[in-house]
């Protein structure tokens, strides 16, 4: 793979530390639970699917019963955490198991993928919000997954960058990953989306998730609700890109998800900057809940939700 966020070394497993994107290409070697805890909590891997993985090849150095409740209160959005490590309690070869669940992952970004390009105008001008590629993944991704079958089936699609305040995952992230993929790509504040979708200038939206509840409403990365009521307003088709392993069927409806609060120096500054006033108070909550009745339709390896009801739904996942 051209991009690769996490890899495997038998004896560690090596992270691919976003944090310091685009500037550097910088690797953080975990060899123990709680080096992979701190990794996840601490943002150098990121992106539910490959929270999942990366908590996997914790479990696999660490296999011990503490090494579990250590990774499961890195990060609590993300179900996808939760599912692997419920997953490795059952493996009797954890080495074997976190493997598997890696190559599962890039099989069914790539499966998505085929099932969302087919959705996909021809030059289709696709906002996407947040970072849901290779990055965020074992390899491929899901929203940019898709849009990378599109490019690869022939279509000559191309993708507009929100930024993604405040940790700037577009910008930092799906830009980089877009200019090493040679995707046409042009970068936008937030705050833009609804005058590009106002004057006809983006064709249809995708995103990822982090938690998808029975009824179809979707978690993912805070503004995604903005952008999904923006679409409505305008018309654009808006695609949720997940995993079955971002379902969680247990949950009725998305006030269940719970919404992680991140620091406060996230949104006072960036990296050394400082742009607010001293003892101003902050709110950070780091995901919203996207209504299922915003979603046009949820894509996942098995297939496509549209519209993506509780029906559906289970049908989809079987």
């Amino acid at each position: 793979m051209a991009i690769e966020p996490i890899r495997w070394r038998g004896d560690r497993v090596e992270l691919l530390d976003q944090r310091l994107l685009p500037e550097q290409t910088v690797y953080v070697s975990c060899s123990t639970a709680a080096e992979v805890a701190a990794a996840i909590r601490e943002m150098v891997v990121r992106g539910a699917p490959a929270i999942g993985c990366a908590a996997a090849f914790g479990v696999a150095l660490d296999p011990r019963a503490d090494s579990y409740s250590l990774l499961a209160a890195s990060r609590p959005t993300a179900v996808n955490l939760f599912w692997a490590l419920e997953r490795m309690k059952r493996a009797k070869d954890p080495v074997a198991e976190a493997l598997a669940i890696f190559a599962e992952d890039l099989a069914a970004n790539r499966a998505m993928g085929k099932h969302g390009a087919r959705l996909l105008p021809a030059g289709a001008r696709m906002l996407t919000y947040c970072n849901a590629g290779a990055l965020a993944t074992s390899g491929h991704g899901t929203a940019l997954g898709v849009i990378r079958s599109a490019v690869e089936a022939g279509n000559d699609v191309s993708v507009i960058a929100c930024e993604t305040r405040p940790y700037l995952q577009g910008a930092r992230l799906t830009a980089w990953e877009c200019v090493q993929d040679g995707i046409p790509c042009t970068l936008v504040t937030d705050n833009m989306a609804g005058h590009l979708m106002a004057r006809g200038e983006v064709d249809a939206i995708i995103v990822g998730a982090d938690r998808i509840a029975a009824n179809g409403d979707t978690a993912n990365k805070i503004g995604t609700y903005m952008v999904a009521v923006l679409a409505q307003r305008h018309g654009v088709p808006f695609y949720v890109a997940a995993p079955t392993s971002t379902f969680d069927l247990a949950l009725a409806d998305g006030s269940k998800i719970p919404i992680e609060e991140r620091p406060a120096e996230e949104v006072t500054g960036y990296r050394g900057l400082r742009w607010t006033p001293a003892g101003i108070k902050v709110r950070n909550p780091a995901f919203d809940v996207t209504p299922a009745e915003l979603i046009t339709a949820l894509i996942c390896e098995k297939g496509v939700a549209n519209p993506p009801d509780r029906p559906r739904i289970a049908a989809l996942l079987g």
